[in-house]
């Protein structure tokens, strides 16, 4: 996927990155690697979900971009990463070791923050050494462990088998999205976003998984389909922030309540009324504000002395 895959003019077009790199991962895919920001600024890390690329996080790198140091990749097949035969959680977590590697000194500490797909990164890499070298606090967006089939809604069925296959079928379907249109823009919102979502930010957001190749999409549908990472959940030692959407139908607050309950070092809970599942950009200042605040208390190592903690931030307040 190239630039015009996203939107081109607005809070949601991706800015231009200070510098760009690749990072080879263990088994020599190559990764789309942006560093925005001054190199002697704090460093945050972010891993997009499924279907999306470093352009889902624009809003939040213009913004943090003006006194931290923002490394966005983005994930094998996803953006300007060329496809690879290997989607398991292993290569997720390869990949990010490979990332971190590439564009942290060692020893030096990041918040690294993963949303959807980017955040079960996360946990598959929890007991790798590369990753706790380097991860001073984690920030998970709108992710799950585990049962995200059987418990994703956006089949408008109640639980059950036949919501569980129809879901199933509908997630790692083959078939193409097609160009952005009117009835492309209101099923994408449907599914992933929240109903009070602002037309540019949908437009963003379908413009994003719409160039996601689609043979990318349904390989890396059945990793998550048959995804199994609460084991790693519990070994998650960092400190850890949990954020979701009230409305998200593809991971629904079940999800982040299961998280925040495994987690050996939660420290905080936000949940955002009437946001879906694309909290970057659906709600990019609760989100910008709860990073911002994990780096200044576990990357900086200095409180804050204003603002609220992660655990208070809530839409609006």
């Amino acid at each position: 996927m190239s630039r015009t895959a996203s939107v081109t003019s607005g809070p949601y077009a991706p800015p231009a990155p200070a510098r760009t790199l690749t990072a080879v991962s263990a088994d020599g895919a190559r990764l789309h690697v942006e560093v925005h920001g001054s190199e002697d600024a704090p460093p945050v890390v972010l891993s997009h979900g499924w279907t999306c690329s470093t352009a889902f996080w624009a809003a939040q790198i213009r913004e943090l971009a003006t006194d931290h140091r923002v490394i966005a990749y983005d994930q094998r097949g996803h953006g300007r990463s060329p496809a690879s035969p290997a989607c398991t959680t292993r290569a997720l977590a390869d990949d990010l070791e490979a990332v971190l590697a590439e564009t942290l000194a060692p020893g030096e500490r990041a918040l690294v923050v993963g949303h959807s797909m980017g955040g079960m990164t996360v946990m598959a890499a929890s007991e790798r050494p590369r990753f706790r070298e380097h991860a001073a606090a984690v920030l998970l967006c709108s992710t799950g462990s585990s049962r995200l089939v059987a418990q994703a809604r956006v089949v408008p069925l109640r639980a059950g088998r036949v919501r569980t296959w129809l879901t199933g079928r509908v997630l790692g379907s083959r078939a193409p999205l097609g160009p952005v249109t009117p009835v492309a823009r209101r099923v994408l919102k449907y599914a992933t976003m929240g109903a009070g979502s602002a037309p540019e930010r949908v437009e963003a957001c379908a413009r994003i998984v719409h160039g996601c190749p689609r043979a990318v999409r349904h390989a890396w549908s059945a990793v998550l389909a048959a995804l199994d990472l609460d084991d790693r959940v519990r070994r998650l030692e960092v400190p850890t922030a949990v954020l979701n959407g009230a409305s998200d139908r593809l991971t629904p607050p079940v999800h982040a309540r299961a998280l925040v309950a495994a987690l050996p070092r939660c420290v905080g809970h936000t949940e955002l009324p009437g946001i879906g599942h694309m909290t970057p950009v659906e709600a990019p200042e609760p989100v910008t504000a709860m990073i911002r605040e994990l780096v200044t208390t576990h990357v900086t190592g200095a409180a804050s002395g204003h603002g609220a903690t992660p655990a208070q931030i809530k839409e609006g307040a």
